[in-house]
């Protein structure tokens, strides 16, 4: 018996509960430890304090793609682990993060443009030799940080909850818990749960469609990057990640968000309600690649000629046998013609016989 088989076959709801159960303890272990680490590392001096969010998410991903394959490698005896957490390698991998980046910059877009025609936007820009290098470390911290919130909320976890109580459920609890992560951030409020809520339902839709993390990933970065290193706005209430420009926003807090940033504002949450159908069109030729079923034979041989001319003779009738034909190995020789003499009267040829 295939592994394949083996962990069909023995992959019942309870025991897929379960697993989903160990995956959330972990990804909260997971969590919790690479902060201490983080902290211990930068205050002993091995690593510069303003490094020190780089590093935490960089530990973070290690630990959950380390931790989540060897659950799936070793409880559903998955051949490759790493993609069937929703990084697989398939042909035109790059093009659907691509698209992802572009759609979550545009949804950023639109809420900035909006901030700017109703309210408005101070913005400073910052020199300096360093500012370009920093650039690129907090570039890597937010594809390290969109990175480990993939994994961690539409990776072996869900998975193993939809496989459990089914996809629509297993949304429901992952934005519960993605909406309450981001109200124990300092300044959240209201709106910021809501909005919060209705991005991971986004990002869990991309997923759905699409049957990885490309699509996810990228929008989740287009549209937190692009707040945060191009218009140099506040994300989650952290307001120092652009080393280039500084976004001071004015205007409604339904519109700027506050403290808190355009993620904690109404506007933000109706914007990203609006985006739903638009993803939905989106990845429609994906969703027909990736969402199809898969047809499984039954064991049974089929002669599909047989079955066709079988089908043919019933309404037909069955046809005349031909005639063999006649296939001539070698050369013939020339026939022999042997003239049968007839026999002529004694006197006849005495008669015929020439004078003397």
């Amino acid at each position: 018996m295939s592994s394949g088989n083996f962990a069909i076959k023995n992959d019942s709801r309870i025991r897929a509960y379960v697993q989903f159960v160990a995956a959330l303890c972990y990804f909260l272990l997971a969590r919790v430890l690479v902060r201490h680490a983080a902290l211990g590392l930068s205050t002993g001096g091995l690593v510069p304090v303003p490094w020190e969010p780089l590093v935490e998410q960089a530990m973070l991903v290690f630990l959950l793609l380390l931790g989540y394959s060897g659950m799936g490698f070793s409880l559903n005896q998955q051949a490759e682990p790493v993609s069937a957490q929703g990084l697989p390698a398939r042909k035109g991998w790059m093009g659907e993060a691509g698209m992802g980046v572009a759609f979550g910059w545009s949804i950023a877009v639109v809420c900035v443009a909006a901030m700017a025609v109703f309210g408005g936007i101070v913005v400073r820009f910052i020199s300096g030799a360093g500012a370009w290098g920093w650039l690129v470390a907090d570039g890597a911290y937010f594809l390290l940080l969109t990175l480990a919130e993939e994994i961690a909320f539409r990776g072996y976890g869900f998975q193993r909850l939809s496989r459990s109580l089914g996809s629509s459920v297993a949304l429901l609890g992952y934005g519960l818990l993605y909406a309450a992560i981001a109200a124990l951030q300092p300044a959240a409020n209201h709106a910021a749960v809501f909005v919060a809520f209705v991005f991971n339902t986004l990002l869990t839709l991309a997923y759905l469609r699409t049957r990885a993390l490309w699509v996810s990933w990228g929008l989740n970065f287009g549209w937190k990057a692009s707040r945060a290193l191009l218009f140099g706005l506040t994300i989650s209430g952290n307001s120092i990640h652009s080393p280039l420009v500084e976004g001071d926003p004015m205007g409604n807090f339904w519109l700027t968000g506050g403290g808190y940033g355009l993620d904690g504002g109404w506007f933000a949450f109706l914007v990203l309600l609006a985006a739903l159908p638009v993803l939905y069109k989106l990845t429609r030729e994906l969703d027909f690649h990736h969402n199809a079923p898969e047809l499984a034979p039954g064991g049974i041989p089929v002669d599909i000629d047989a079955a066709a001319r079988k089908q043919h003779e019933a309404a037909m009738g069955q046809a005349a046998s031909a005639e063999p034909a006649l296939v001539q190995i070698a050369p013939l020789a020339a026939p022999v013609v042997q003239a049968e003499a007839k026999a002529e009267p004694a006197g006849a040829q005495a008669d015929s016989a020439p004078e003397n």
